[in-house]
């Protein structure tokens, strides 16, 4: 039996880090449904005291990997938020923009190790996507608010090593 005592847990909390910054980008494409998720984000973020947002719209969800890494490359923000909606249509297209998008944002979170929130939301229909935006328990833009600020208390947690 392993030595309770010896087990350290990390847990983020859901509060301000002190100066903590963070960038929102959002998809135009379906913005009657992305403006509802920012919308939800920023008031996530506001009800935790955040002070610092800045948001960069780019034309859809293809483009927002390449937006969500020039924004961290810029040094500003300790997490940054990533806001779209891809909705099931007729051909495969769906399916190659979402796997596309939510992959780039994966890879570009590790690569950077700067958090990256996935409010991308992959609805079968309108209606889903409506109900995954509007104001309510299932509201994905303030679930991906709360997230980015859970992580950037989590990340502080852990000691930070040179690797000079």
């Amino acid at each position: 039996m392993t030595d309770l005592a010896s087990v350290i847990e990390f847990q983020g909390e859901m509060n301000q880090s002190e100066g903590a910054r963070f960038g929102i980008v959002v998809s135009r494409f379906n913005r009657s449904i992305t403006k509802n998720l920012l919308n939800g984000c920023i008031e996530a973020l506001s009800e935790h005291n955040v002070k610092y947002i800045e948001v960069a719209w780019c034309p859809g969800a293809f483009e927002l990997p390449l937006v969500t890494e020039q924004m961290i490359n810029t040094n500003r923000y300790d997490a940054v938020i990533a806001l779209g909606a891809v909705l099931r249509g007729e051909t495969y297209h769906f399916e190659a923009i979402s796997d596309a998008c939510i992959t780039g944002l994966q890879k570009v979170t590790l690569k950077t190790g700067i958090p990256v929130a996935l409010g991308v939301i992959t609805p079968e229909n309108l209606a889903q996507a409506k109900a995954r935006s509007e104001p309510g328990p299932r509201h994905k833009g303030r679930e991906a608010g709360l997230a980015a600020l859970e992580m950037v208390n989590l990340l502080r947690k852990f000691p930070q090593t040179s690797s000079e």
